[in-house]
């Protein structure tokens, strides 16, 4: 919003833009642009409530941008699925909490340099930064000091703007003045920054705590198993810490958490990090049930590039052969939740990722103790469909039974398609190992009684195989891991 000519603008001294051919430096600079405006904000804001004035001005500042010009057709290495652009032209993008994304925009920079033999430009964009946004974590603009402002706060700073805060171009329907800079990165500065603080509200954890491997389920028994697995491994020096809701960590040769002292309200979505140096461990979100939670964390998490993410969940099995206990692996997807329709058509098919199918059938190999055809007495590969409907029994079966044997569906739940389609439209490498709960088709039922037994018999062994599936992919190369399947003829440069 451009403030009328009349009201005095007041903003730090222009910071001029300037090329990099090292990507430590160049990260740095976006380091030192975005501390001093964030502290130019906070500290601005401070002096307003101090002092009450009644007519201070306004104040703005803004996020520092990274920009490129490629001018040659020049090939690159066609096996990588990022870090180049696709043809000549000026690609730019805003960035916020760099310190938080140094390494992810360090290895971007770098394939950058390298692929295109180009410098980068640091330097100050005119996207002002939401004061809301310009907090350290932990820390907000209190509704008593913005009571106590003489005047409305949008007069005074910048807030959130939803006319700048989309999905435009993930969802590939961004489009950029003829005499603009294209975009350079999947998601601008205040999209990331709006995800950032939703990730804060519903999982109760700091954006800086979750691992660039994430585990989706919706049972708290898995996150009671995981949590006891998690302290044994940071025990062994495995990992270095536990984080759980309310920001409790947990290290090596620390005493237990009171388990009579968590948080009193646990939040919507509950996250628990099993962390390691690089960002490079696992983290744990209980998303509850139904696809519109899935859509929700999947679509905030999605600012923070994870290198993959797989749904750990039950199912209602389809199939008359299948035995309570027994292993889905999804190789394809029936959307029918309906949640993503607006942003990714149901008509684009959602393909397996190579990877991802070989660490998870390794995984389960390895805990079940199985292997070849032995494997197939507990685990299928097929279709997995996702409905919104968890009452789905009491409809009248001919017509969705239908729908279901016509696309070989061998399983059914609420979140698998959904987390998988927004991995394909986010670029997240994703994966589904499900867990047959019930077959409501062939009179097994979910009842109270069978459910205990089932969960504490099964949960353990599930929930290793989806560890033991991200350990597996932990150990590949980003570059691997990050699936050409993923990208579109016109891509983003970074992953």
């Amino acid at each position: 919003m451009t403030p009328p000519a009349s009201v005095l603008l007041r903003h730090p001294a222009p910071w001029p833009a300037e090329s990099f051919r090292d990507p430590d430096a160049a990260v740095q600079r976006l380091i030192d642009i975005y501390t001093r405006n964030t502290a130019f904000l906070c500290d601005s804001f401070r002096e307003v409530v101090a002092t009450q004035a009644s007519s201070p001005g306004r104040f703005r500042a803004c996020y520092p941008f990274i920009r490129i010009s490629v001018n040659t057709y020049d090939e690159v290495d066609s096996r990588l699925s990022y870090g180049h652009v696709a043809e000549p032209g000026v690609y730019q993008t805003t960035v916020t909490k760099p310190k938080l994304f140094r390494s992810y925009l360090t290895e971007q920079l770098r394939q950058l340099m390298a692929n295109h033999g180009v410098a980068v430009e640091i330097g100050e964009s005119d996207v002002p930064i939401a004061l809301h946004f310009a907090f350290p974590d932990g820390i907000y603009v209190e509704g008593e000091d913005i009571e106590a402002l003489k005047r409305p706060l949008r007069d005074l700073f910048d807030t959130p703007d939803l006319a700048v805060t989309d999905d435009a171009i993930v969802n590939g329907s961004h489009r950029h003045p003829p005499d603009g800079p294209q975009p350079l990165a999947p998601f601008t500065a205040p999209r990331i920054d709006y995800s950032l603080h939703r990730l804060q509200h519903y999982t109760a954890t700091a954006p800086s705590h979750f691992q660039n491997f994430v585990l989706f389920t919706n049972y708290q028994f898995y996150v009671d198993e995981f949590c006891l697995r998690a302290r044994t491994l940071v025990a062994q020096g495995q990992y270095d810490a536990l984080v759980e809701p309310g920001n409790r960590v947990t290290r090596a040769g620390d005493p237990l958490p009171d388990p009579a002292a968590p948080m009193s309200r646990l939040p919507q979505m509950p996250a628990y990090h099993l962390v390691r140096e690089g960002h490079s461990g696992i983290t744990l979100v209980n998303i509850g049930v139904g696809p519109s939670n899935a859509k929700t964390i999947t679509d905030h998490i999605a600012v923070l590039r994870p290198h993959a993410w797989l749904m750990l969940g039950h199912c209602a099995g389809l199939r008359a052969s299948q035995r309570l206990g027994d292993y889905v692996l999804a190789h394809g997807y029936v959307r029918d939740d309906h949640v993503l329709d607006a942003d990714l058509p149901t008509w684009v098919p959602i393909p397996p990722l190579a990877e991802v199918q070989v660490a998870l059938e390794q995984a389960v190999e390895e805990v079940a103790g199985l292997s070849g055809w032995e494997l197939k007495r507990i685990m299928r590969t097929g279709t997995v469909a996702t409905i919104d409907n968890r009452n789905w029994e009491l409809r009248e079966h001919l017509e969705p039974v239908q729908r279901f044997s016509q696309s070989r569906a061998i399983a059914l739940d609420m979140e698998s398609a959904t987390i998988a389609a927004n991995g394909f439209r986010f670029r997240v490498p994703y994966g589904t190992l499900l867990c047959v709960s019930d077959k409501p088709l062939h009179g097994e039922l979910k009842l109270p009684g069978m459910a205990s037994a089932f969960y504490r018999r099964q949960v353990g062994q599930h929930l290793d195989i989806g560890l033991r599936a991200l350990e597996i992919l932990s150990k590949m190369p980003p570059e691997r891991l990050h699936s050409r399947k993923l990208r579109s003829f016109l891509e983003t440069a970074f992953q």
